[in-house]
């Protein structure tokens, strides 16, 4: 692996290596007034929601390398003490990125992006009219991380308000991520879409105590059908099936006749488990499958 020491790399570089690694990253799409009334509005991929009960959203806004300023959105903050965090989608993508170049201070990037303000309920700030989601914030503490080009200062938000358009609601009103379609911040000049293909559901239990992968029979671990994604389903199955699992599959399955009756019966068996393993929900019954391979 290529070994970097962050105190002997260009800061440009480890930045980029940095965001490179640490990604996709949620795009906070900030809108702050400064002491005259005059809107700005910027992203930022150093995001994050840290806490939901107090509901708590961190974003930083990092000094410039080239010349070790600082941006209006940071100005803004420190004299009002508010903002409003806009969810990028897909549809005002290129919208964001116009408002990522530095126009002087004053400027309205709303009206640079052609994006819509509209009032907020709590704060003073706008809020992004075309935005699946805002998050109305008061600033509870501001941490500068360092004075040099590339040092962060951390802003702490307390979520006051929180706007969804109903759009994006599926039918139990929860979030659909196929119909908020947000978008994600890469390395350089990469970004990723949130939705369709790229969205994975995976269940988990955490009070359910997997059996873990040292558990896993040798035949399971050794396969070389399966992989890494696969044991790790197999992992957190709370116990392994019993003989009479296997047997009852065993006469039962029409299709584990013809497998067992196969060339190699052992890869065939796996390869069934694995494609029963990547359909999502079938840990229990590949489990049984790899178990007769086994035997």
């Amino acid at each position: 692996m290529l070994s970097i020491d962050p105190n002997k790399v260009a800061q440009g570089d480890l930045h980029q290596y940095l965001l490179g690694s640490v990604a996709p990253r949620p795009i906070a799409f900030v809108s702050t007034l400064d002491e005259d009334g005059k809107p700005n509005l910027a992203p930022y991929s150093f995001f994050n929601c840290f806490s939901s009960n107090p509901p708590i959203v961190v974003f930083s806004s990092n000094r410039r390398g080239r010349d070790n300023s600082t941006k209006d959105t940071l100005h803004n903050i420190k004299t009002t003490g508010e903002a409003v965090i806009n969810m990028v989608s897909h549809d005002i993508l290129r919208q964001m990125v116009v408002t990522s170049i530095e126009y002087p201070a004053g400027v309205s990037e709303f009206e640079k992006a052609g994006l819509t303000p509209i009032p907020a309920e709590i704060v003073r700030p706008f809020r992004v009219k075309e935005s699946p989601a805002h998050l109305e914030c008061q600033v509870q503490d501001i941490i500068t991380l360092g004075e040099e080009g590339g040092a962060g200062h951390l802003i702490i938000c307390k979520v006051v308000r929180l706007h969804v358009a109903k759009r994006v609601l599926d039918e139990n009103q929860k979030i659909d991520p196929h119909k908020i379609d947000l978008m994600g911040r890469m390395g350089r000049t990469f970004y990723v879409r949130a939705s369709g293909e790229s969205v994975q559901s995976i269940y988990q239990s955490v009070t359910e105590i997997g059996i873990g992968y040292k558990e896993l029979p040798e035949s399971f671990r050794t396969s070389k059908v399966l992989s890494a994604n696969n044991l790790g389903q197999l992992a957190s199955l709370t116990a392994l099936p019993n003989k009479d699992m296997v047997e009852t599959l065993k006469k039962e399955d029409a299709k584990i006749s013809n497998l067992l009756a196969a060339e190699n019966p052992v890869q065939a068996l796996h390869a069934y488990a694995k494609e029963l393993l990547d359909e999502g929900n079938e840990r229990e019954k590949a489990a049984v499958v790899l178990m007769l391979a086994g035997m």
